[in-house]
């Protein structure tokens, strides 16, 4: 208390009153102190026991997921703390009934802050470990994709929810300001449509996975290339052609894609090929095995195969599969294998024969 203050109470009031209140408002700090005391140890002391306590307890389980978690969450529980008793120890000092108001709203706000904020790092880092676990589980591409999306979806969810708990503290009305925001959010999607329906596509995309980054795929349209990027509005594919197509996400989840990575990189081969009527077909048949075999590049498991598989005009159809380690290779390999059975057909004498057709042409009478 001032010299001019104590001059000015004693003016209006009697020794006795202005003793009488100055043991009061002394009280009320000594209380506002103390409690401000009291939380401050209560951080210090929370800090400690985490530190010592809860990193033990944390090494009793095989995820680090509590290990991340405690560590960035100590510096927001003492804060947390602290302001807590600034919020507590507001109430009980002597001011203004106004001043406290605006005083302890302003705390309120830092408060619920500093409580949303701890509850956010808390789910970044459950973000970023589960991330880091579909890393460890291949999916780690289109899982990165994810990431900044749920990170800005659960900072919107947080700060929406803070805003609405610090409106209802100051009594505003929240359903007035919900039925804004909704009727805000019509007119935005009204408006975005098209936008929007490419976005929620690509989230499906994100979530079903029906394809991941670096994977070969076969669009409806026969087009064939390598996912680069899978973004919010559209699909990049790089063809083989060296062609780079960016396709709505709307328009790949309404249309029928083979994935040719999927369930696993290996490619089926086949190939057609046609021999004259009156060959071995079962000769055939070893000779397009062994052929198929002889390349470095075909799998032994599963083997080829060779089947008769129909009459045609001027020669028996034969077809051969075979498997590769990867749908990269399937082309060359194709290709060798081609090269390769001329030559075994021209040292076993199987012949490869040309469509023909005979005329017959009649004399005319006279």
């Amino acid at each position: 208390m001032n010299s001019g203050l104590l001059t000015l109470l004693q003016s209006f009031l009697r020794p006795q009153e202005t003793d009488g209140i100055l043991r009061v408002w002394a009280k009320e700090l000594l209380v506002a102190l103390l409690i401000l005391t009291c939380f401050w140890l209560l951080a210090q002391a929370a800090c400690w026991i985490l530190n010592r306590w809860g990193r033990r307890l944390t090494t009793f389980t095989r995820s680090d997921l509590d290990d991340r978690i405690l560590q960035r969450l100590i510096p927001h529980v003492s804060r947390l703390l602290t302001m807590l008793g600034l919020y507590l120890a507001m109430h009980s000092l002597p001011l203004n009934e106004r001043l406290v108001v605006i005083f302890s709203g302003l705390l309120y706000v830092v408060l619920v802050a500093v409580f949303f904020n701890l509850v956010y790092h808390a789910l970044d880092e459950l973000i970023q470990w589960y991330i880091a676990g579909q890393r460890e589980r291949s999916d780690a591409l289109i899982s990165r994709q994810m990431l900044p999306v749920a990170e800005k979806l659960a900072l919107l969810l947080l700060m929406g929810t803070a805003l609405i708990i610090i409106l209802k503290h100051f009594n505003y009305d929240i359903f007035s300001v919900v039925t804004a925001l909704g009727i805000g959010s019509l007119a935005i999607g009204l408006a975005a449509k098209d936008t929007l329906a490419h976005m929620i596509s690509g989230f499906t995309l994100m979530l079903d996975r029906p394809f991941r980054i670096g994977d070969r795929i076969q669009l409806a349209g026969g087009q064939t290339g390598d996912v680069l990027d899978i973004g919010l509005r559209s699909t990049k594919i790089m063809t083989l052609s060296n062609q780079q197509l960016v396709i709505p996400n709307s328009e790949l989840c309404n249309s029928m894609l083979t994935n040719l990575a999927a369930p696993d990189v290996r490619a089926k081969g086949r190939i057609n090929i046609g021999v004259a009527y009156g060959s071995d077909v079962e000769r055939v048949k070893r000779v397009l095995v062994d052929t198929a075999l002889a390349v470095d590049d075909v799998l032994a498991d599963p083997p080829p195969e060779a089947f008769f598989v129909a009459f045609g005009d001027s020669s028996l159809s034969m077809a051969l599969f075979f498997w590769v380690e990867s749908y990269e290779i399937l082309f060359t390999t194709t290709d060798r294998i081609n090269s390769l059975i001329l030559r075994r057909f021209a040292d076993n004498a199987i012949e490869i024969p040309f469509p023909t057709r005979t005329v017959i042409m009649e004399k005319g009478l006279d």
